[in-house]
């Protein structure tokens, strides 16, 4: 038997093993918890590395917040532009006390930057829990024939080689165990997009990268196996961040604002704590059996096949 399918089965031994509690009601067991109240902090004590979180719209921005107010204990708050960094651990201290901000500049596709604030956190804080890979560039807007090879390997690299990079540093970084932290665990997070599930959603190397990030999240979940360290990836629809803003502002200078989004059955377009929420709940220990999945946050729009009521011929 191959060294990993023995690691395999001895993972799901650990997983089907009896419930330590053995209190019951009646007669009857109490259930088996894998997590802390839901009416509580979903993610206390926990060490948080969130990439792409300069925007003050942002989906990197809104989930600190999100971490910070549901108890994590130290975050680390990253973006290759630094304009708003500050402002923001000052506005996160100010909220949130007790949650130790630390503010990073550099590129998310980096490698010896990834691996520094990996190895930061560790020596700060002996363990990193979550690492939520959100950089990420929309580049030019044009057709595939339209893009040199340079701008559509820019996009890869800030898109795709970022989560590359934020799983191969952070995986086993959160394999380290320690007496606050007994037992190996970890979730990471990469943004794709809905662009990644379906096509007609955003440009071909914007797509490319965003469907390469879904890839990942796949076959990177199935690599961790055993090692308690679970990985997904995020795909929005149509958010209003600092990346979508032009496209807001057009339409409300026109009076159009009302038609954003319109093809998807919520019929709106949708805001960053919309998405920062599923990152909250991916990165806390209630989801602790999701695993390699493609999350989609777009009001329903890769449901089905969008079409304009009336204009079928």
């Amino acid at each position: 038997m191959s060294d990993i399918a023995k690691e395999r089965i001895a993972a799901l031994g650990s997983q089907l093993s009896p419930q330590s509690d053995s209190s019951t009601f009646e007669g009857i067991p109490a259930i088996r918890k894998v997590a802390g109240s839901a009416n509580g902090p979903r993610v206390e004590g926990k060490v948080v590395i969130i990439t792409g979180a300069n925007s003050i719209l942002g989906i990197g921005r809104a989930s600190t917040h999100l971490f910070a107010e549901s108890g994590a204990r130290a975050l680390y708050v990253c973006d290759f532009d630094d304009k708003n960094l500050d402002a923001h651990r000052r506005e996160i201290g100010s909220l949130y006390p007790t949650v130790d901000v630390h503010v990073r500049q550099f590129d998310a596709a980096d490698e010896e930057a990834v691996k520094a604030v990996v190895d930061d956190a560790l020596a700060k804080y002996g363990r990193l829990d979550i690492f939520f890979a959100n950089a990420g560039i929309v580049g030019p807007v044009a057709p595939f024939t339209g893009f040199e090879k340079s701008e559509f390997m820019k996009i890869m690299d800030t898109n795709v080689a970022s989560v590359f990079l934020a799983a191969k540093y952070a995986a086993p970084a959160m394999t380290k165990t320690s007496p606050e932290k007994p037992g190996a665990s970890g979730s990471i997070i990469g943004t794709a997009s809905v662009a990644g599930l379906r096509s007609n959603a955003g440009t071909t190397p914007y797509a490319a990268s965003k469907a390469a990030v879904v890839s990942l999240a796949q076959t990177i979940a199935y690599q961790l196996t055993g090692t308690g360290v679970r990985m997904n990836s995020i795909c929005p629809g149509l958010i209003e961040t600092g990346m979508t803003a032009p496209t807001f502002e057009v339409a409300r200078a026109r009076g159009t604002e009302k038609k954003i989004g319109q093809l998807n059955p919520m019929k709106r377009a949708g805001v960053a704590d919309e998405v920062a929420r599923v990152a909250l709940f991916l990165g806390s220990d209630e989801a602790s059996y999701v695993n390699g999945q493609a999350w989609a946050v777009d009001g329903g729009l890769s449901a089905g096949h969008p079409f304009v009521p009336g204009k079928m011929a």
